[in-house]
Parts: C-alpha cells; sequence; structure tokens
C-alpha cells in the first residue's frame, strides 16, 4: 500500500490574515513540501498540472525533475497530466526523460482536467475531451512500446518512421493511472490497457465513485488482466488534524470557506458527512480512511490533499508531520490484514521490471518445452 499526498497548486489568500504567496514563494513551497514528505516516511508527491490561475503547476515534469534531484526514495508522479491538450509525443519524451533522472521513481496519471477554457488554448475543442483522451493515449502507449511508429488518427499529423527519446528506463513504460471522477469511458479505459484507475474521490459521496471502481474492476477481469480484485486503485482524499478535534475544526473552518474549489459553497459539516474530507484529530483520520477497503475493496494507494486553500507553508508542514508519525504508520497495519496474497502491492519501475523479465522468462521456457516435445527431423531420422 502506498500512501502520499497530491497537490493542485493554488495559490489562495490566506483567509486568517490577508496575505498572498507569490508564485515564486508558492513553487518553492512545492519543493519543500516533496521533500518533506520524504522525510517523514511517505511514498508518494503528485503535482497537479494546470494552466491558469489561481493555479501555478503548468509544467509538472520540470519541478518533478528538481525534486527527483533532492530525494532518494520518493515516488513522483502527477495529478493529472493532461492527455487532451498535451501533445502525447511530447509526454512520451518528458516523462522517459524523468524516468532516467529519478532512476525510475515516476510514473503518470493521465485526466482531462477540470478546467474547460484550457482546451481552446492548446488547440482543442473540449466537446472531443473523451476522443482525445482515448486517442492521444492509444498514441503514447504505442510510442513508449514500439521503436518505431507509424500512426494516424483524426487530432494530430500522421507519424511515420518516428522513434520517442529517450526510450523508457529498462524498456519498461512508467506506470499509468487513469484519473477520472465522473466518466465510466476512462474507467474503461484503464480496464483495457491493464493500467491503474484513480478515483479522486474528494467532491462526491462514496456511493458514486463505489460505482465508478466496481465498473473499472469488472472490465479489468473482462480483458484477462487477472481477477477484479487484482486491478490497481488508487484514492484521493484530504485532512487537517490537530491533536484535539474542535481545534482543527475551529483552525480549518475559515480555509475550508474560502478555497477555491468548494468555498462558499456546502458547510464544512456537511461537506466532512458527503465526502472523505476528514477534519479533526488524527485517531477520526485513522477510522475514516481505515474504513475505505469496506467500499472500494482492497486498493494499492492512497493521497491526500493538504497545502490548499491557503493554509501557510508552516501549517502544511505541520500537517505532514502528524500524517507520517501518527497516521500513516497505523493505516499500513491496517491495510494489511488480511490482505489477500494475489491482491498486487502498489506498482513501482523494479516491480514493472521484474513482471517484464518474469514474462519473459515464462515464454522462454513455454518455448523450450514445445521444442522438446516435438523433435527435429535429424532426431526423427535417428530414431527409424
Amino acid at each position: 500500500m502506498q500512501f502520499g499526498i497530491f497537490t493542485v497548486s493554488d495559490i489562495t489568500t490566506d483567509p486568517t490574515n490577508d496575505t498572498t504567496p507569490t508564485e515564486h514563494e508558492r513553487i518553492k513551497a512545492l519543493v519543500t513540501i516533496a521533500k518533506k514528505a520524504e522525510e517523514v516516511g511517505l511514498d508518494v508527491f503528485a503535482l497537479g498540472e494546470h494552466h491558469n490561475e489561481p493555479f501555478v503547476s503548468s509544467s509538472p515534469t520540470t519541478t518533478l525533475a528538481y525534486i527527483a534531484a533532492q530525494t532518494d526514495n520518493l515516488l513522483l508522479s502527477t495529478a493529472t497530466t493532461l492527455i487532451t491538450t498535451n501533445d502525447p509525443v511530447k509526454i512520451a519524451e518528458d516523462f522517459s526523460m524523468l524516468q532516467h533522472l529519478s532512476d525510475g521513481r515516476v510514473d503518470v496519471m493521465m485526466g482531462r482536467g477540470n478546467t474547460g477554457p484550457v482546451y481552446p488554448w492548446f488547440g482543442k475543442d473540449i466537446r472531443d475531451g473523451i476522443p482525445l483522451a482515448i486517442e492521444n493515449y492509444a498514441l503514447l502507449h504505442k510510442l513508449w512500446r514500439e521503436h518505431t511508429v507509424d500512426w494516424q488518427g483524426k487530432y494530430r499529423t500522421p507519424l511515420q518512421g518516428f522513434t520517442s527519446t529517450p526510450r523508457p528506463l529498462d524498456d519498461v513504460p512508467p506506470f499509468v493511472w487513469h484519473g477520472s471522477i465522473r466518466s465510466p469511458e476512462i474507467a474503461e479505459q484503464a480496464a483495457y490497457y491493464g493500467d491503474g484507475f484513480f478515483a479522486n474521490n474528494i467532491f462526491w459521496p462514496k456511493e458514486h465513485y463505489m460505482k465508478l471502481i466496481a465498473y473499472y474492476r469488472q472490465r479489468f477481469e473482462h480483458y484477462g488482466h487477472g481477477s477484479a480484485d487484482q486491478a490497481i486503485v488508487g484514492l484521493g482524499g484530504q485532512a487537517f488534524m490537530r491533536a484535539k478535534s474542535q481545534d482543527a475544526v475551529n483552525e480549518f473552518r475559515p480555509y475550508f470557506d474560502n478555497a477555491p474549489v468548494y468555498g462558499h459553497g456546502p458547510s464544512l459539516e456537511d461537506f466532512t458527512e458527503q465526502t472523505p474530507l476528514t477534519v479533526g484529530s488524527p485517531q477520526q483520520v485513522i477510522d475514516r480512511y481505515a474504513s475505505m477497503r469496506e467500499y472500494f475493496g482492497d486498493y494499492q494507494r492512497q493521497l491526500f490533499l493538504m497545502d490548499h486553500a491557503g493554509l501557510p507553508l508552516k501549517t502544511v508542514l505541520e500537517q505532514l508531520d502528524i500524517l507520517g508519525s501518527e497516521v500513516v504508520p497505523v493505516l499500513r497495519k491496517e491495510f494489511a490484514k488480511d490482505r489477500p496474497a494475489h491482491v498486487p502491492d502498489g506498482p513501482t519501475h523494479a516491480s514493472l521490471v521484474a513482471a517484464r523479465d518474469a514474462a519473459i522468462d515464462t515464454a522462454t521456457d513455454t518455448a523450450t518445452t514445445v521444442v522438446q516435445e516435438f523433435p527435429t527431423d535429424s532426431a526423427l531420422e535417428a530414431s527409424k
């Protein structure tokens, strides 16, 4: 089970003192937060992609490469990479390069994003969102697995004899998650390729995501990638903690009320009841998230949103200390209890390389057995 954090990189005014970080301060804070995540024992840091205010992360691979140079074990990911408006060729190149620079400590989450105006900014039509996601990923999948690519589609110019460079590290592409909050077509896409499905269940009641994940698991099995409970699932989450529950509520309320995504909407109490947002003591967070497997089954990755809504960097780092020291160690034990042996762990580059090598060995053994069972012409002659 992998635990980590994701950030949407919003620049939001702190409602308690009316101060707003500069772009430079927020970008540098992202690096500090990532390094703190590794320090407190988390597994994953994931960075969103946005091209509009109030968000600052327009170039995730640049930022992640910088973080890779300052960390040793942290798995670096995105949350999300816009498969609709980015060129698949550039995605293939950027993430292969990041693979090499990080010694394989990278995977990627594909998504359509939640900002409509981004489509025309990059020459696309939002009405083509799903078809773009399907076609662009089909090309990306091919670019990472075939040395020389001939390709023609609807949404970009054809490729003839094209080789994406650098090639993936060890000839094993980064693991891909497909992120969605509402689209069964994206769950279908993830299942078809045997990729991971990430449900960022921070906005709606769990019943919505239970249906989406159950559908993905069913289709994963349908396509022959394993049993439904072996499908690779990730979940989003949110928490704010203090030793005393009411202190957490009192401190977080002004930030919640002014958050750029859900501020000035439902009350904090309504939102925490209907979504996984948990504001209270560390034990309350443990209890809430330990119950997730009851609804979604055994899964592989749990990411928390911890640095949004104008929370000062000092507070975010305090939250990571609590998450890493008091919450995640307990959750690791809880999720390990009675976990079936055939359910895979969260994917890493090392595990993907091992799976590839095992598949090659199996194929080689099978071929050898076939040769042994069917003697050569000379052996047949000698037996006469």
